[in-house]
């Protein structure tokens, strides 16, 4: 699979379950949350929330915010993609106006 094609759900099993040989059940215990949102993260139907984020990032001694910033990018990548053809016909400031904006 390749690293555009790749979920938030992967990333954490790819990263962190597998390769610590922990269980979904064991995270969600851990973490004290309901299992239900650790497999929902893995499925793809559930987003990383900042309740989920802070509580990972202290298990897994992340800077908080850590996976929410990895989720974000996982969807900055695909959207970019997928918008590529929109993006390629929206002109720069410069192009538009003549001129560098400041902002």
């Amino acid at each position: 699979m390749s690293e555009l094609e790749l979920t938030m759900g992967e990333y954490l099993v790819e990263g962190y379950l597998e390769p610590l040989e922990l269980s979904q059940n064991a995270l969600a215990r851990a973490i004290n949350v309901p299992v239900g949102r650790i497999n929902e993260i893995i499925r793809g139907t559930r987003k990383i929330t900042i309740d989920t984020d802070l509580r990972l990032c202290k298990f897994f001694e992340k800077t908080d915010g850590f996976f929410l910033s990895i989720q974000e990018e996982i969807e900055r990548r695909k959207l970019k993609i997928n918008l590529a053809k929109e993006l390629q016909h929206i002109p720069t400031y410069t192009e538009r106006f003549g001129k560098v904006s400041h902002a």
